[in-house]
């Protein structure tokens, strides 16, 4: 594992196990550890980084950017979505380097867009380049990228977001917060029980993505007009529930697994 020192790693997680309820079930952490479920967990969590910038591209589509700006933004994802999802293009051509808040038109934006678009385009751009980054490992490891089934996680947890704004925008932001936080505690599970370079690579996503769930809290705290305590109890609940119950599928997010699912 990748050197960090105890403090580094201590500031780190600090805040992300507060805001999280439960630890990782060492059940999971077994059965993810193992080198036959490697692939499974590599690929989910490709699709999680997508899934990742397209949260945060749907958040920017709905309440930033203008119709022609949106088609733009659509223009982003699709070499990866087309990939992931329809297996066409080449992974190695990928890149993020043509992603830029400049197509967007700031002038008369409030505030709260602004700070917004500012943390969404950086986050975008994070989760494609880490995207890229598992494609590599997995390419080295000798991995063919194939679809794996989703999870229950990140459907658990927006099954509870209200359906009025500014409401709806608050709950999802809160979500988003959940999502980013586990996947940070995740990989700090990981990183000592996995290759040496695999390792290193989870402590840099850590460092990387440590910072998102606070993000995510501080955009629902300046849009909500009231305090947002509840609902980050509310969902910090259902999140506990989705990752301390029996799961049927050994995923990035998944709970406690029932039966070792085959590679």
């Amino acid at each position: 594992m990748t050197v960090i020192s105890s403090d580094e790693m201590s500031s780190l997680l600090t805040p992300i196990n507060a805001f999280l309820q439960c630890e990782t079930p060492h059940a999971w952490l077994e059965e993810a550890q193992k080198e036959e479920n490697l692939r499974i967990i590599l690929t989910d969590h490709l699709i999680c980084e997508l899934k990742a910038a397209q949260s945060a591209m749907y958040l920017l589509r709905r309440y930033v950017a203008d119709d022609a700006t949106s088609k733009t933004l659509l223009g982003w994802l699709k070499p990866y979505e087309d990939f992931t999802y329809r297996h066409e293009g080449d992974w190695q051509s990928l890149n993020t380097k043509h992603l830029s808040k400049n197509v967007f038109n700031t002038e008369g934006l409030d505030p709260f867009k602004k700070d917004m678009l500012n943390k969404m385009v950086l986050l975008i751009k994070e989760e494609l380049h880490h995207f890229y980054q598992v494609l590599e490992i997995m390419h080295e490891l000798g991995f063919e990228y194939k679809s794996v089934t989703s999870s229950r996680y990140a459907n658990g947890l927006l099954r509870h977001v209200r359906t009025y704004e500014p409401e709806k925008l608050v709950d999802k932001l809160i979500c988003g917060a959940y999502i980013e936080a586990r996947s940070c505690e995740r990989f700090a599970k990981l990183a000592p029980y996995v290759s040496e370079a695999l390792g290193k690579f989870y402590v840099s996503l850590l460092r990387s993505e440590a910072r998102h769930f606070e993000d995510y809290l501080n955009l629902a705290t300046q849009i909500s007009s009231v305090d947002i305590t509840e609902r980050v109890t509310h969902f910090a609940n259902v999140e506990k529930t989705l990752i301390l119950s029996d799961d049927k599928e050994l995923r990035f997010h998944s709970g406690v697994p029932v039966f070792q699912e085959a590679p």
